[in-house]
Formats: structure tokens, sequence, C-alpha cells
């Protein structure tokens, strides 16, 4: 069981010094106005600065914390955020916290930056919570024997009985680390049964698949290409990719246009297991 990984220390220590930096800014630096009618960053500029530590810049923007820009940058075939000083002499690799709200702003920004297009998944082997015709799909890799799997699953039936409009669909994606939840997934996958995975949720013995299928290697293989590593991951309709344990509460703020502020101060954590998914480092 491995936690969602990011590279955190950097960013802490950001958001720790915000507060003093955007009195400095404020009162100093930026003369009471907005920082940014003082300091400016283009796309070229940035890729200028940021030279051969990343691959490209996609775009710029003032960074919430004060004292940064955002950089949207290409490395290794991925984009993620960076974080550059006004001075343009420091960059930022780790997550930057709000302290507020509990909320990784690279981690957000990271997912919005990766969508995929959710059409490409195909549903005929999920196991469907909710009314399979609901216009707002959720998809769920899931493992029968993950124990946040297990944890998320009461919460996804939360979901789906608030909002009929709802339905979630969940693929197996069982991991190698539990060595028995291949057998079950497949036992799952030909029985398409919510029950049976319920089941094997509640520790309790599945039958023999009824079936022979391929489903699971097929499963792998999209996997890989839409960058799901670990179990439970979500996809939400607007492409989004986002790991790990989520409160009913939680999904319903990503359907309703994401976490930005929104998240309450001391909620779940996401915890996943498997190959954390977390940006390259430039």
């Amino acid at each position: 069981m491995v936690r969602v990984r990011w590279l955190t220390l950097m960013g802490v220590l950001v958001a720790l010094a915000a507060p003093l930096g955007a009195a400095g800014f404020m009162s100093e630096g930026c003369g009471g106005g907005k920082c940014s009618d003082c300091h400016t960053l283009s796309a070229d500029e940035a890729r200028s600065v940021l030279g051969r530590l990343v691959d490209g810049v996609l775009g710029v923007r003032e960074a919430e914390v004060p004292g940064l820009w955002e950089v949207d940058v290409e490395k290794r075939g991925q984009k993620l955020p960076v974080f550059l000083d006004y001075s343009k002499r420091f960059v930022i690799t780790g997550d930057v916290i709000d302290l507020g709200t509990m909320t990784s702003l690279t981690r957000e920004r990271y997912i919005d930056l990766n969508r995929i297009d959710p059409s490409i998944i195909p549903l005929d082997d999920a196991v469907v919570l909710g009314d399979p015709k609901a216009p707002i799909r959720i998809v769920v890799f899931d493992d029968p024997e993950c124990p946040f799997c297990k944890k998320l699953h009461p919460e996804l039936k939360k979901l789906v009985q608030r909002r009929p409009d709802v339905a979630v669909f969940i693929k197996m994606l069982p991991l190698k680390i539990h060595p028995t939840a291949r057998k079950k997934a497949e036992a799952i996958i030909c029985s398409k049964s919510v029950q049976m995975l319920e089941d094997s949720f509640a520790g309790k013995p599945l039958p023999e698949p009824t079936c022979k299928t391929d489903q699971i290697e097929k499963n792998e293989r999209l996997a890989k290409k839409i960058g799901v590593r670990s179990t439970p991951t979500l996809v939400f309709p607007d492409g989004r990719v986002v790991p790990g344990y989520k409160e009913a509460d939680r999904i319903l703020r990503y359907l309703e246009g994401g976490t930005k502020g929104k998240r309450a101060a001391g909620a779940t954590g996401e915890k996943a297991e498997g190959a954390a998914k977390k940006p390259p480092s430039p």
C-alpha cells in the first residue's frame, strides 16, 4: 500500500512563507497596487529562464501565492505546473499547499492539465452503480482487494443516491501486489455483479469465473495509456484523472467544477494503492 507521493518540501515552505511575502510585495515592492503592474513574465521569457529544465512552456499566469508565477510546462511527455519567483532566479517544482483549504495547488493544476478523452474508455465490462442510462458518468478503476477501493465504495453509493443523474462505471484493475485479486476480478467481470464486488470487499470468497475473458489485460493497457497507475482512480466526464479515495462531497465538487478553494480544512486525504501518479520533476 503506497500513499500518493508528491514533491512536498519546497512547496510547503513557499506556502508557509506566503503571508510574509504578500506583505513585502504589497507594502514595498508593489506600492500598494497589483504586483502584475510592475512584474511581467511572457511565455518566451519563461522558456529562456527555464531553459533545458523543461521541454516546453505552455503558458504563464499569476500564481495564487503572492510573488510567484505559475508556468505550465511540458516534461517527458507530461504537462505540469512549476512556479517561478518575481526575481526569475528561483524555480519551485513541488507541492504548493493552500493551508486554508489544505489543497495542493500543484496537484489540482496537474490534474487539470493532463485531461484525457473519456470516450475512449469502453464500459461494456463495467459494474454499474446507479442508473446506467444516467447522463453523467464517472469511471472508476478498482481492485477487488484494495482497501481504499473498499473505503471509496460506500461513498460512490452515497453519490448515486444523492444524484440520480450520475452513474458510476467500475472497471477492474487488479494490482500485482494482490495475487488473488485477478481471479476475483475475472469473476466480477463475468457476472457484472455489484454484490460480488461488495462480497470481495467484505472478505468473502467468490465463485470461480463463469467465462473466459481478456478484459483485465485490456484494462491494463488502457490504464497505462491514460496514466492510471493506482487504485482507486476516478475519471470524470471532463477528462480529469483523479487518483485516490474521495468522500462523496468532494466527488460532487469535482463534478461541479473542481475543488479550488472549496475543500474543507481537515478533509480526508487522497490514498491509493499501486504506483502513485506524480508529476515528473524538471
